[in-house]
């Protein structure tokens, strides 16, 4: 029979960290903190993204092709390989299947190459539940002729 005192303490105890007389936020004086004759205001916090799922290391990606209605995703960086013949394509993104590589495009002209990257859900998994965490990603595109001079463009930021 001690299970219900207890259970019903903890029960109150867990209500009671909700409290709008006990909550408080870090920051400068009286920026965020919630006085007792307050309301009760919900806190948060922004998380930087971490840099990927090794320590550092984008997550190597190959288009699948296989995507329902994909969407153009910036890309953050496009170093050219020691020859120039391909492109090593930087992003964030998010975890598959919700996140899948469909495609990449490639526009190139004497002046500029335009890297586009194509992301989507899988057609393939139906009703996935994915967590919203940021991923990044890394594929290589090979190009036709080599970059050059050739000024590099995000198809989806263009």
């Amino acid at each position: 029979m001690i299970a219900i005192p207890l259970l019903a303490g903890t029960l109150l105890l867990a209500m009671g960290c909700g409290n709008e007389h006990s909550a408080t936020t870090a920051g400068p004086a009286g920026a965020g903190s919630v006085s007792a004759g307050s309301p009760s205001q919900p806190v948060s916090h922004t998380v930087a993204p971490r840099p990927g799922p090794t320590g550092g290391t984008p997550k190597p990606t190959r288009p699948e092709g296989h995507t329902d209605n994909p969407r153009k995703v910036a890309w953050l960086t496009a170093k050219p390989s020691k020859d120039g013949r391909s492109l090593r394509v930087t992003w964030w993104s998010g975890v598959e299947p919700c996140h899948v590589l469909d495609r990449v495009t490639v526009r190139e002209t004497s002046k500029r190459v335009t890297v586009t990257l194509w992301e989507g859900p899988s057609s393939k998994v139906k009703n996935a539940l994915c967590i919203d965490i940021a991923i990044q990603k890394v594929t290589t595109v090979k190009l036709k002729a080599p970059l050059g001079e050739r000024k590099m463009i995000d198809g989806a930021r263009s």
